[in-house]
């Protein structure tokens, strides 16, 4: 019902910067008993990626696992702290990330998997199930969303296993967002109000508006994911003006609650029905749940609006061309902005439809460009860099059809528009 549709409470959304701030040692008691889990449940096709996308390299070689174990390793190293790292597999990655976690046996962290449910798709026309046996054919069926995470977790027996060694808080993100990091402030805030849940929300900008937001229903606090708004009210959910807030799907979460709503069996979380069409044509319907919707079960649940530096996810080239520029800075598997950045914000990148696929963008970038005073760039066509470019201000870039556009080496484009046909012959 709409009607009963309001912004959250001032109580339901706290400022990350109104917490008392905690360096990494400060919090080394409570590290000993905080889990990392991370949802790894995606591949990479939409990035033209065979197999999980955490295994898509992101930064000098290195992929989202590799950077995630790193974090974790130098957190363990600094605190004296095990905490372990977590990951929930779908049936469609699980089998790779397997042999994936063998290489960091010899890394000071402590790896577990286990593997969210699988549930058969349904014919639109007959609502009858795809699949005719249990055998996992492709496209009978499908992982049902992260909001499987919690009967998973209780099933799979690590949630067992981390409450026997005194684990309290599980700290869940997704795997393709480089700024979801163990923080100490929000950790020690965990401790303080003893919430059983707490949710990363951020400011939202256009590039947002699709994205779920913290609401107030009926006097409780809850998760609305755009699915689930009437068609009628979408662009009222879009306006930045009445949701000024997001969720980073990075959740804090009490292990002990975890268990207690599983075994009372009320955990029941929104539907979200999601349309697909198969390969072969035929329409169907999944059924998915989100994890942040399980908010409205947990006691002293809340939001905490963190800077956007929490929520840094690679979803498309775009996003890759952000993070292995110079606009970022790599220590001990984190990403954090080059103080050399004169703007806090980071520019807006739109790579056209020939960037699409991750081995077609690396073969248009000799190297990445320098990008420090850039503000927007926007490349549509068949364009191609040579090494040691820098972009500044607002710079258009644009091949029409059959054209090809070559940037030289060592240009220097600053608020340029720059379209039709340029090619550089080597002789």
């Amino acid at each position: 019902d709409w009607e009963k549709v309001r912004g959250p409470k001032p109580e339901d959304v706290i400022t990350y910067k109104d917490l008392e701030q905690k360096s990494v040692q400060d919090v080394a008691p409570l590290l000993s008993k905080l889990a990392v889990l991370k949802l790894n449940g995606g591949l990479g096709t939409t990035m033209g990626c065979v197999g999980p996308k955490s295994a898509i390299e992101v930064r000098d070689s290195q992929t989202f696992l590799d950077l995630t174990v790193q974090q974790i390793e130098y957190l363990n190293q600094v605190s004296g702290a095990d905490v372990p790292l977590i990951l929930m597999n779908s049936f469609n990655t699980d089998e790779d990330t397997s042999k994936i976690v063998q290489k960091y046996s010899t890394h000071n962290v402590s790896i577990c998997t286990f593997n969210q449910s699988r549930y058969p798709r349904f014919k639109t026309d007959s609502n009858l199930p795809l699949a005719q046996t249990p055998e996992n054919k492709p496209n009978m069926w499908y992982p049902p969303g992260h909001g499987d995470l919690y009967e998973s977790f209780a099933n799979s027996g690590l949630l067992d296993q981390l409450i026997d060694e005194g684990k309290e808080w599980v700290f869940v993100s997704n795997v393709d967002n480089l700024g979801a990091t163990v923080d100490p402030v929000i950790l020690q805030h965990m401790a303080d109000t003893g919430a059983e849940f707490v949710m990363e929300v951020t400011d939202k900008t256009k590039a947002d508006i699709k994205g779920g937001t913290i609401i107030d229903y009926d006097g409780q606090v809850r998760l609305l994911e755009i699915a689930q708004v009437p068609k009628a009210h979408v662009d009222d959910f879009k306006r930045v003006k009445k949701f000024k807030i997001f969720n980073t799907n990075n959740l804090w979460i009490s292990i002990k609650a975890i268990k207690r709503l599983v075994a009372s069996q009320k955990f029941d979380l929104d539907l979200i029905v999601n349309n697909k069409t198969t390969d072969d044509g035929t329409a169907v319907i999944q059924l998915e749940t989100a994890v942040g919707a399980a908010i409205k079960h947990f006691a002293g649940a809340h939001g905490v609006n963190v800077p956007r530096s929490r929520f840094l996810p690679v979803k498309s080239t775009s996003d890759l061309f952000l993070v292995t520029s110079d606009l970022y800075l790599l220590e001990n598997g984190e990403l954090r902005l080059n103080p050399k950045r004169t703007f806090k914000t980071v520019p807006v990148v739109k790579l056209g439809d020939h960037f699409k696929k991750v081995n077609d963008y690396l073969a248009r970038f000799k190297t990445p460009p320098q990008i420090l005073e850039l503000d927007h760039l926007t490349v549509t066509g068949d364009v191609s860099f040579s090494s040691d470019v820098t972009l500044e201000g607002t710079v258009i870039i644009v091949a029409n059809h059959g054209a090809h556009i070559d940037i030289p080496r060592g240009a220097i484009l600053n608020d340029k528009v720059v379209s039709g046909d340029l090619r550089l012959l080597d002789h």
